[in-house]
């Protein structure tokens, strides 16, 4: 049976929630702007996992309208009663660049604790590149959640601000071998005389990936 707008519709329009997760799961194949539409109205659906659904697969038809999703991720953002949602909007206001809502990350971001949605704003910030969320990532770096502390240092090391370098030094002796290899990743991204003085002690890491990483980012110096 061919996926069209109207099938997936007379899915949508189920009282049972999984044909409802069905038809939102069809919309990816319905052409990006019809899919758009049936997207935003499936995003405040009763159901959760409808929402989250519809939510994450805005990221990739959002451009559509940019405003309209920045509205209704806003609100997803800050208003849903459920935390995934609430992380799926984060997400997808990184893949669609939505600097415009900064201010709304950093609010929540301080009023949740939530591990799942902190570690997805933090995520989302280092897609986003915007320096104003260097002071946010260094007091993510402070968190007890160790998904989160990681997830800064990536974020850090998109953000290229070399006053990240001195905050990622010490974690780059860390016992913790992931951690220390998202710290390689981050230098080699910020680069610069100081980076790569780190650098030098990690090429002869006992973990082959962070050596590698390390001789690596020396020679593209």
């Amino acid at each position: 049976m061919d996926v069209t707008p109207d099938s997936v519709n007379a899915l949508f329009e189920s009282e049972d929630y999984g044909k409802r997760i069905s038809a939102v799961n069809q919309m990816r194949y319905l052409e990006p702007a019809i899919a758009f539409e049936m997207l935003m109205k499936a995003a405040v659906d009763s159901n959760t996992r409808v929402r989250y659904a519809a939510v994450s697969q805005l990221s990739a038809v959002g451009e559509q309208n940019l405003e309209s999703v920045k509205t209704l991720l806003s609100d997803r953002l800050l208003n849903d009663p459920e935390p995934d949602v609430r992380s799926a909007a984060a997400d997808s206001i990184g893949a669609l660049q939505l600097t415009d809502l900064f201010e709304e990350l950093h609010q929540v971001y301080s009023e949740t604790t939530e591990w799942l949605l902190q570690f997805s704003i933090i995520a989302t910030l280092g897609e986003l590149g915007d320096p104003r969320g260097f002071d946010m990532l260094e007091k993510a770096l402070q968190s007890d959640v160790e998904l989160v502390r990681t997830a800064a240092v990536g974020a850090l090391g998109e953000l290229g601000d070399p006053r990240a370098i001195p905050l990622l030094k010490p974690l780059a002796s860390s016992d913790d071998w992931q951690l220390r290899y998202r710290v390689v990743q981050a230098l080699n991204h910020i680069g610069g005389e100081e980076a790569q003085s780190i650098l030098k002690d990690l090429v002869d890491d006992q973990v082959e990936q962070i050596a590698h990483e390390a001789r690596q980012g020396i020679a593209s110096s």
